[in-house]
């Protein structure tokens, strides 16, 4: 008599009815839940950036002077800029609060730095992508400034 069970009876074709249930779940999980994180994350990113180049403006400058060859901007006007939206931007979407414009806005940042500054880090600079690129698409989800703005205004979603 042979003692070695059949897939069938031993629930081996239960794992694709599993998976399935599986992947339901997942499909259900709300995009605020993702964007929360996501947010959070470049937010940080951005932040962290942004205040170390306030921590020596001396050395800020000479970076963009002789490192950051950003084009058409002077290098202080450079400088100026990509600290003003890398300490403003983050803020915003920690909020919720014009989180479309501002990942819009780290996006476009995200490739100029790409193209003009760091081109070899191009592995970090598709995650920043990604994640801008969701929140973009996406928006900030209900545990944001900008949903209690739709709410309040009665406005549609998107």
């Amino acid at each position: 008599m042979n003692t070695i069970a059949s897939p069938a009876a031993s629930g081996g074709s239960a794992w694709p009815a599993r998976l399935a249930q599986l992947l339901q779940r997942l499909d259900r999980v709300p995009d605020t839940l993702l964007a929360l994180p996501l947010r959070f994350a470049v937010a940080t990113v951005f932040w962290h950036s942004g205040t170390t180049k306030l921590a020596n403006w001396d050395a800020t400058l000479q970076l963009f002077q002789d490192e950051y060859k950003v084009p058409l901007l002077p290098p202080d006007w450079a400088a100026h800029m990509a600290a003003s939206i890398e300490l403003s931007a983050p803020i915003l979407l920690v909020l919720g609060f014009g989180t479309r414009a501002a990942a819009l806005v780290l996006l476009g940042m995200t490739t100029v730095i790409e193209i003009f500054v760091y081109p070899q880090a191009w592995p970090t600079h598709i995650q920043w992508a990604a994640m801008l690129l969701v929140l973009l698409c996406r928006g900030a989800g209900r545990l944001s400034v900008d949903a209690l703005i739709r709410q309040r205004f009665a406005l549609p979603r998107g």
